[in-house]
C-alpha cells in the first residue's frame, strides 16, 4: 500500500450518494453548443446509494459489481476516480463497490451523486487535498448534475445548472413514484415542443410559489406512464416532475402525511418514502471526523 492508503481510516467505510429533486426547472435560453439555459432549484433528499472505496495496489480503477448494460470505463464513478488520476497524476488505485438503491433514468442524480461521492471521498482517501471549488469544476466535466453534489446543499442553479447559490427551503417529508419506463434527457431537450425562452425569475419568485417544470408538457406526451403516476400521486399530494423524469414526487408537511401516500401507493408503483435535508449526508458524514 502506499503512504495514504495506509493513513487514511476511510477504506471500507460506506459513503452516501444522495439523490435530488428538481423542485421547479425553467429553461431560459440555450447556448451556442447546443446546451441549455436552466434555473432550477436543487433540494437534496436522504434517498442515497452507497459506495464503498477498497484501495487497489496495481494502480487501476476497477469496479466489484459493474451494473448490467453500463461498460465499465463508461461507469461515471471509474470516471469520477479517472479523472483524479490524471489532473493529479496521481498512481492510486482503487476497488469501488456500489449499493444502488437510486432507479436509474428517472432524474433523481443518482449517477451523477455517485459520480460526486468518488471524487469527494478520493479526494480524501488519496490524500489530493483539492479545494471544493476545483472539485465542482472537475465534476462538471462528468455532467451537468455532479456538482451540486460536489457542493452538497440544497442549491438555486443556473447557467448549465453549475451556478450554485444554497437557498434555505423548509424541510418536508416526500414521496417518489419510479414510473415504469427511462426517460432519454437528450431527446427531452431536442423536443421541437419544448419551451426554451421562459422569463428569468427571481429566488424570491421560486419561494413565493412559481415552481414550474418547463419540460412537463413534452415528457407527459411522450411518456404515458409518468402521466399515470402523476395522476395517481396527485390523489394525495401536488405531484410535481424531477428535472426530465421519470420519477414524480409530492412533499408533505408531516411523516404521517406521507406515510400514508405512501402506503396508498405502494401495491402498484415503485414507491420511495425519504425527507429533504439542507445538507448532503455525505457532507455529514466527511464533516464527523473519519480521516
Amino acid at each position: 500500500m502506499t503512504e495514504s492508503q495506509l493513513n487514511s481510516k476511510g477504506w471500507g467505510e460506506k459513503w452516501p450518494a444522495p439523490a435530488k429533486l428538481n423542485l421547479m426547472l425553467r429553461i431560459i435560453g440555450r447556448r451556442p453548443d447546443g446546451y441549455h439555459l436552466l434555473q432550477t432549484v436543487f433540494r437534496i433528499i436522504d434517498l442515497c446509494d452507497w459506495i464503498r472505496f477498497s484501495p487497489a495496489e496495481d494502480g487501476k480503477v476497477r469496479l466489484r459489481n459493474p451494473i448490467p448494460g453500463v461498460s465499465e470505463s463508461d461507469d461515471l464513478t471509474v470516471r469520477a476516480a479517472n479523472l483524479l488520476k490524471e489532473y493529479t497524476g496521481s498512481r492510486e488505485g482503487v476497488w469501488i463497490e456500489i449499493e444502488k438503491n437510486l432507479p436509474m433514468g428517472g432524474g433523481l442524480g443518482g449517477g451523477s451523486s455517485d459520480a460526486a461521492t468518488t471524487l469527494l471521498v478520493l479526494n480524501k482517501l488519496w490524500g489530493l487535498n483539492l479545494s471544493l471549488e476545483t472539485l465542482m469544476e472537475l465534476g462538471l466535466r462528468l455532467g451537468a448534475d455532479v456538482p451540486v453534489f460536489v457542493f452538497g446543499r440544497t442549491s438555486w442553479a443556473e447557467g448549465v445548472g453549475e451556478k450554485l447559490t444554497e437557498v434555505s427551503v423548509p424541510g418536508r417529508w416526500v414521496v417518489v413514484i419510479k414510473p415504469d419506463c427511462h426517460v432519454n434527457t437528450k431527446q427531452i431537450f431536442l423536443a421541437n415542443g419544448l419551451t426554451r425562452n421562459s422569463k428569468p425569475i427571481k429566488m424570491t419568485d421560486f419561494l413565493a410559489g412559481d415552481a414550474r417544470n418547463d419540460c412537463l408538457s413534452v415528457v407527459s406526451e411522450l411518456y404515458p406512464p409518468i402521466v399515470k403516476a402523476i395522476h395517481a400521486l396527485s390523489e394525495f399530494g401536488e405531484a410535481k416532475l424531477t428535472g426530465t423524469g421519470a420519477c414524480v414526487f409530492a412533499e408533505f408537511d408531516s411523516e404521517d402525511a406521507a406515510k400514508c401516500a405512501y402506503s396508498g401507493l405502494i401495491e402498484e408503483w415503485m414507491v420511495y418514502l425519504a425527507k429533504e435535508v439542507d445538507k448532503s449526508p455525505l457532507h455529514v458524514k466527511l464533516e464527523q471526523g473519519v480521516f
